[in-house]
């Protein structure tokens, strides 16, 4: 089937196309008051891909420095590896994983909830692939059939396995809907990576990969409620961001090859759209501050820009607010006090102006191996003035989120050698970090 470009479209978009290890000590239950009013604090939530905004920022302080039993609350072996990054809601964490068993047995995805206050799995659900997956070949090794992190309002929790589908669950592990998107791959067969969004009572998700489409479907019952295709999907592994504007409306916004989209999330109608330089493949999320977007990635003519959202139709010469030839080709870029932090897949720290683009810094990062390819895919988060990055093969290093170029810390286990691609976690003074073998919670 011919696909359109989506900013092009106006009208017409149908719905029919284990046991853990543990510390020392255990996880107390405790309340956290308000300063002088005795008022108890609701509990931190990460639901979502780069937490409750989407915007990778802590409400609490978690460790600075961990590893050999020191801020170790627990270590959970998980059943297989993966990159998706892990959630929080409430006393529960979910992350997937994908396995094989012997020889040539069929590919295998886990979604597993593990109890946040000692790390012990409370159930994990198996869904065996649907049909054939692409090879475990090329870049796809380096990340694996499970990159989709789940999403959660608290009642349901929904994984996208890409070719394996979309599957939701509730509290208890009851299957409740699941829905096919496709059986396709992209020109370079690298796998998802889109993660769902959760905006108002529908599920978002991107089957770039899967149908060069975007879906929507009840959260509840997992009807589909809209399907937009487009040819120019492919390629394009950022996870769509909700942004509300000033009159309340809320916008869907996803950076593709050389356009920047704003979609109707109750109808997948494209609101409006921008050119951009960014060409290839873009893998960076949208960041969001307010109405102001910052959109990085793409390959060659790699960059980044900033611009204002809404709008209609074409917006390039009016919303575009700066360019920038710095750019980050796979994390998302953390903001924080008026600044854009990440470090590369070539292990250099940067730091731009969110002003105007300028760049602050650039600095190469000592101790981050390389290890034989990309030493850095998950993105960055921030706690208490500090920039944890996750690096795949070097342990986590800790900037300040502040326009100077400092290592505060660098934390290793040195028993785990698995490949760690995952965006970290925060939640109520906890740090959940995945790799490929272990899920951790770091507190004090």
């Amino acid at each position: 089937m011919a696909k359109t470009t989506l900013a092009r479209i106006v009208g017409g978009i149908g719905m029919d196309r284990r046991t853990a290890i543990r510390g020392p000590l255990a996880l107390l239950p405790f309340v956290v008051l308000g300063i002088g009013s005795g008022t108890p604090l609701p509990a931190e939530d990460w639901p979502r891909f780069r937490g409750p905004d989407g915007r990778g920022i802590g409400a609490s302080s978690v460790p600075s420095r961990w590893g050999d039993g020191r801020n170790v609350r627990w270590r959970t072996p998980l059943p297989g590896s993966g990159s998706s990054s892990p959630i929080v809601h409430g006393d529960r964490v979910y992350v997937t994983a994908w396995s094989r068993g012997q020889g040539n047995a069929a590919l295998v995805r886990h979604l597993l909830a593990i109890d946040r206050a000692d790390g012990r799995i409370a159930w994990q659900r198996d869904v065996a692939a649907s049909g054939p997956d692409d090879a475990y070949q090329g870049y796809l090794t380096e990340h694996g059939y499970a990159s989709s992190t789940p999403v959660t309002d608290g009642r349901t929790v929904v994984a996208h396995f890409g070719k394996g589908g979309v599957v939701a669950w509730d509290r208890d592990g009851t299957e409740l809907w699941r829905a096919d998107v496709g059986q396709e791959s992209s020109n370079r067969r690298w796998g998802s990576a889109a993660s769902p969004v959760i905006v108002g009572d529908r599920v978002i998700v991107s089957a770039a990969e899967e149908s060069q489409s975007l879906r929507a479907f009840d959260l509840r019952t997992g009807k589909p409620l809209w399907k937009s295709e487009a040819a120019q999907l492919e390629l394009a592994y950022g996870t769509p961001v909700p942004v509300t504007l000033d009159d309340g409306t809320v916008e869907l916004v996803l950076a593709v090859p050389e356009e920047v989209w704003g979609l109707d999330p109750s109808t997948g109608k494209t609101r409006w759209y921008a050119t951009t330089a960014l060409t290839g493949n873009v893998s960076p999320s949208v960041v969001v501050d307010g109405t102001t977007l910052y959109v990085f990635g793409g390959f060659r003519s790699a960059g980044a820009l900033a611009l204002r959202a809404g709008g209609r139709g074409d917006v390039t010469k009016t919303h575009v607010l700066w360019t920038s030839r710095s750019s980050s080709y796979v994390a998302t870029p953390v903001l924080h006090d008026g600044h854009l932090y990440w470090i590369d897949d070539r292990g250099q720290a940067h730091c731009i102006s969110a002003r105007d683009g300028a760049p602050v810094y650039r600095e190469r990062v000592e101790g981050l191996a390389g290890g034989g390819g990309r030493p850095v895919y998950a993105s960055p988060v921030v706690s208490d003035g500090r920039i944890y990055v996750v690096s795949r093969w070097s342990g986590t290093f800790v900037l300040p989120a502040e326009p100077r170029f400092e290592i505060l810390a660098h934390n290793v286990f040195g028993d785990d050698d698995s490949d760690a691609s995952a965006t970290p976690a925060i939640a109520d003074g906890d740090l959940f970090l995945r790799s490929g073998r272990f899920l951790t919670c770091i507190g004090e």
